[in-house]
C-alpha cells in the first residue's frame, strides 16, 4: 500500500547544499518507486537577509561569515561540485563570483505554490543561480526562471513590484526560526522527523522507508 508523506524542505536558494539535498531526496523518491507519494513545499530560510543590493563577493564573503581560507574555500567547491554531480545538478564553481539576497525569490516560490509549480520553479532558481551564474536579486532574472516553467509572467512582474507575499514569507521564516532550524537545507518529514544537511541519497531513502514503515501521519497545521 502506497504511504504519504508530507516533506517541508526548509531552504535557499543560493544555498549550494540545498541544491544537493533535493537532488538526493528526488534521487531517493525515484528510487522507491511507488512505495511513497510525497506532499512536497518547499518552505524560505534566508542565509542573508541582510544583505545588499549588490551582493557581496563570495569569498570575501566566506572569510567573514565562517573564517575559510582560499584553499579550504577551493576545496570545498571542488567538493559541492562532485556532490551535485553525482546527483545530476551542475555547479558552475568558479563563474559564481556573488552572493545574493533572496527575499524577492522567496516571495515568487510562495506564489508558485498556490499555482502547483513550486517545484519547477525551485529547480529553476537554483540553476539559474548555481548553473549559469545569474543574480537571483535581479527582477528580470527572477522572470525568465517564472518564464521558463511556464507561469504567468505579467502576474509574477506584479508580484514583485508590489509587497505580495512578503508577510507570508516572512512569517514562515520566523515560525521555522521558533522551531530550531538555524541551517538548512532542514528536511522534516510528517512535520516530526528532521533531516539535516545534503545528505547523499542512501539516507533520504533509508529514512523516508523508516518513516514509512511507521505509518505515522503528519500533524495537524
Amino acid at each position: 500500500m502506497t504511504k504519504q508523506l508530507r516533506i517541508d524542505f526548509v531552504s535557499d536558494v543560493s544555498c549550494p547544499w540545498c541544491a544537493i539535498g533535493y537532488k538526493s531526496l528526488e534521487t531517493a523518491l525515484l528510487r522507491m518507486g511507488g512505495e511513497v507519494t510525497v506532499d512536497l513545499h518547499f518552505q524560505p530560510f534566508e542565509l542573508n537577509p541582510n544583505m545588499g543590493p549588490d551582493g557581496q563577493d563570495i569569498v570575501e564573503h566566506i572569510t567573514e561569515k565562517y573564517g575559510a581560507t582560499a584553499e579550504q574555500q577551493a576545496s570545498s567547491r571542488e567538493m559541492i561540485r562532485q556532490r551535485g554531480a553525482d546527483v545530476g545538478f551542475t555547479f558552475d564553481m568558479e563563474r559564481r563570483g556573488r552572493i545574493y539576497n533572496t527575499f524577492d525569490a522567496h516571495r515568487l516560490l510562495s506564489w508558485a505554490e498556490g499555482e502547483g509549480q513550486q517545484r519547477d520553479l525551485k529547480v529553476a532558481l537554483l540553476e539559474a543561480y548555481f548553473t549559469r551564474c545569474e543574480d537571483p536579486s535581479k527582477h528580470d532574472v527572477l522572470l525568465r526562471a517564472v518564464e521558463r516553467v511556464g507561469l504567468d509572467r505579467d502576474t509574477a512582474e506584479q508580484i514583485l513590484k508590489s509587497d505580495a507575499f512578503a508577510d507570508e514569507v516572512r512569517e514562515r521564516e520566523q515560525f521555522f526560526q521558533r522551531a530550531g532550524i538555524h541551517s538548512v537545507p532542514a528536511i522534516i518529514i510528517n512535520q516530526r522527523h528532521l533531516i539535516s544537511g545534503g545528505q547523499p541519497p542512501e539516507v533520504f531513502e533509508q529514512a523516508l522507508r523508516e518513516i514509512a514503515a511507521r505509518g505515522d501521519t503528519p500533524q495537524p497545521e
